[in-house]
């Protein structure tokens, strides 16, 4: 029998990707569009970039690829926090986003 291992970062990468469109969604509704969208584009590029790297050319494309999700994953804790400090995101739903970045 062969075992087939989890990758916990695709996984949870497409998980968090969920989440921001999502949240996207509820933002929308809110009339907030152009945060919404910036949040949207990095918060799902996370997941994207993981996905690249698996099928990376050579380590240091992979080294790369996996350095530029870390990147967007930045950027969206920036965008979600703005968003939490402009009143468009409750301190609630703030820190059960944020601690999926981490």
């Amino acid at each position: 029998m062969v075992s087939v291992s989890k990758n916990i970062i695709k996984e949870k990468s497409f998980d968090f990707a969920l989440r921001i469109i999502e949240l996207t969604k509820l933002l929308v509704e809110a009339k907030e569009f152009v945060l919404s969208k910036q949040l949207l584009r990095s918060g799902t590029a996370i997941g994207a970039l993981v996905r690249e790297a698996e099928h990376a050319e050579s380590k240091a494309d992979f080294i790369h690829k996996m350095s530029i999700a870390q990147k967007e994953a930045n950027e969206t804790d920036y965008w979600i926090e703005l968003l939490y400090k402009s009143d468009y995101l409750k301190k609630s739903s703030y820190e059960s986003v944020t601690k999926d970045i981490g």
